[in-house]
């Protein structure tokens, strides 16, 4: 006797769940990133058939995209029919990765930092469509949190994961800079830090090297004097003790301060990044230890996101 299914897919609701896939289906570039990855991935001429590359990339950007860790994958590829649709993976009679398949093929783009390539691939592509322009860039900085606990294999905390305090608190973990498009807020460099690196120290490596402009906050005052970082011109943000000197009914002090509001709408697009990695991905921590693993996966997420943002323009110029 056999029986296929038990009739759970008879819902006509389509879910949010179900509309995120089916546009990530249409704006992400299949076809060019299978060909970033085809180099480096296992062509086996005996024993079982390697799975097909989009399908364990299309399987790995799940997991980014509702933060899986590699176990909770191969369950939730067994226990998900929506997931096995969007990987291709359908048939009654299809076989599933396990968890080990999985881990190899992220083992696989990291050995070859691969992130890194898929990152100027969609980035190549939103500017080739008119989404991504050049002339402009904002920089921040956000905190990720590493567990803090000592309770492990090794009985101390990650060695490269540091201690920083913001504002009144401290927080352990490590740091993810981006540059950003001032026009679209879609982001075109990451580099990563432990926790205790100063922002201002990373501005230089956030430059693209075309801009004519660059705004950030008042973490990065100071910033025009290091020759890494020269180039564009700065719009720093003037400090907050500073500004609430600001007398508004002076004429010099509210000329400052619509100065300071309009170089804060401008630097407000480089938030829209972290917030999808943060609430639209639900990336609040980090996975793995030391900064190389966690760096191919942020990274991978802001392509990702930059992705999402893009979307609405996207689905429009397919028609």
């Amino acid at each position: 006797m056999k029986q296929l299914g038990l009739g759970f897919n008879l819902s006509t609701k389509k879910t949010r769940k179900r509309e995120f896939l089916e546009e990530m289906e249409h704006v992400v570039p299949w076809g060019v990133l299978v060909q970033v990855v085809e180099p480096y991935y296992s062509k086996a001429k005996t024993g079982r058939p390697p799975f097909a590359l989009e399908t364990m990339l299309r399987i790995h950007y799940l997991q980014q995209w509702f933060g899986l860790s590699d176990p909770a994958m191969e369950e939730a590829l067994h226990d998900v029919p929506l997931y096995r649709e969007f990987a291709r993976l359908e048939g009654a009679t299809e076989r599933l990765p396990d968890e080990t398949t999985i881990l190899r093929f992220r083992h696989l783009l990291e050995k070859h930092n691969l992130a890194v390539d898929m990152l100027r691939v969609v980035n190549d592509l939103l500017g080739y469509k008119g989404l991504m322009l050049r002339s402009g860039t904002a920089v921040d900085a956000t905190l990720i949190a590493a567990p803090s606990s000592t309770k492990n294999i090794e009985g101390e905390r990650d060695p490269e994961m540091k201690q920083s305090k913001k504002g009144n608190n401290y927080y352990f973990g490590m740091k993810a800079h981006i540059g950003v498009d001032t026009v679209s807020g879609l982001v075109h460099t990451v580099v990563t830090t432990s926790g205790n690196v100063s922002d201002i120290n990373m501005a230089g490596a956030l430059l693209h090297g075309d801009e004519e402009v660059a705004f950030g906050d008042a973490g990065y005052q100071g910033v025009h004097k290091r020759p890494e970082a020269a180039g564009p011109t700065w719009h720093v943000a003037m400090r907050p003790g500073k500004r609430r000197l600001l007398n508004p009914f002076i004429e010099p002090d509210f000329i400052a301060e619509r100065a300071e509001k309009m170089k804060a709408s401008i630097r407000a697009k480089v938030e829209h990044p972290f917030r999808v990695l943060k609430r639209q991905f639900g990336f609040t921590k980090v996975r793995y230890r030391g900064l190389f693993k966690n760096t191919g996966q942020i990274v991978t997420l802001f392509a990702l996101a930059n992705l999402w943002m893009a979307r609405k323009q996207l689905l429009e110029m397919r028609g």
